[in-house]
């Protein structure tokens, strides 16, 4: 009330704002009790809101403006502040900030009836012993005002890390795909033997010169099936708060390569910043990071053979 009347007072008077407003609105302060409490010391509560409502505005900002109440405390506890849930849903509000919402799936999928399917190594089970074991691979699209731009992600199961990806104004498979399997393949040190790839049914990922190309790393294909987004649920799941975080937030999009600009973007962030809830609120960073120290733990370099 005291904020109502201060952003209004210039306009209307103190007087009169408390006279009209009085018998409408229960407990409404006399202009009496306005004067005490502008002139009162400012809380603890205030004061420690004043502070935090602009960090927790400038933190949603940093990210996407997607965080919901979940996120939000995990990423306050990270920067120190000791906080809980229930105060940062409260200081959200003050903010005027939100959680996105995630909306509905889109198909993509184009099956080739012809071509011949790998068998499915996954069965919908989307874990990982360590990073490098499963990668799960998807294609989405966007509409700018120039056409499709359609996007391919290689995800890693373990760490949910984005490997590899590509934008591209078609969907041919040497293009699209193929280079973000290329790019997670350098990424990894150019060989991927043992390594399960999933995909769906979609006839760029069934294309000769994609399954060649993975059998040629040393890595094993898999495949769902079409339209079902349970058989490839993590690759769906990336795709669509693509969409959410980025796409529907930032949108519209003008050009194939603004949307490729965007995503470089998007993928940094999803892989050093954005908190995981799956991963315990980490990054995949942080979680392949810990994984590797671990294997070095329990695995010591021999004496005169540390690191250079």
């Amino acid at each position: 009330m005291v904020r109502f009347i201060d952003e209004h007072r210039d306009r209307f008077g103190v007087e009169l704002i408390c006279r009209v407003l009085k018998p409408a609105v229960q407990g409404f302060l006399t202009a009496r009790g306005y004067r005490a409490a502008v002139s009162r010391a400012a809380s603890a509560r205030q004061l420690r809101d004043d502070l935090l409502v602009p960090e927790v505005a400038r933190l949603h900002a940093e990210n996407y403006g997607v965080y919901g109440r979940r996120k939000m405390h995990a990423l306050m506890r990270r920067q120190g502040w000791e906080i809980g849930r229930d105060q940062t849903e409260r200081l959200m509000r003050l903010a005027g900030v939100e959680g996105v919402k995630r909306s509905k799936r889109m198909f993509t999928t184009k099956s080739d009836p012809a071509a011949e399917k790998p068998k499915d190594l996954v069965q919908r089970r989307f874990t990982a012993p360590g990073p490098r074991r499963l990668w799960v691979a998807d294609v989405t699209y966007v509409a700018t005002w120039s056409g499709f731009a359609y996007v391919a992600f290689v995800t890693d199961v373990y760490s949910r890390r984005i490997v590899g990806w590509n934008v591209a104004a078609t969907l041919k498979s040497d293009i699209l795909p193929l280079r973000a399997l290329d790019m997670a393949a350098w990424d990894a040190g150019g060989r991927l033997d043992g390594l399960v790839h999933h995909a769906d049914h979609g006839s760029n990922y069934l294309a000769v010169v994609y399954t060649d190309r993975i059998e040629e790393l040393g890595a094993k294909p898999s495949t769902g099936t079409v339209g079902d987004s349970f058989d490839n649920a993590l690759a769906e799941a990336v795709n669509g708060l693509y969409k959410t975080e980025l796409i529907r937030q930032r949108g519209p999009w003008r050009t194939v390569e603004q949307v490729e600009l965007a995503t470089l973007e998007y993928v940094w962030w999803w892989n050093n910043q954005r908190l995981h809830g799956e991963l315990d609120m980490r990054t995949p960073i942080e979680v392949e990071d810990a994984y590797y120290a671990d294997l070095e733990s329990a695995n010591p370099a021999p004496a005169g053979q540390g690191s250079r």
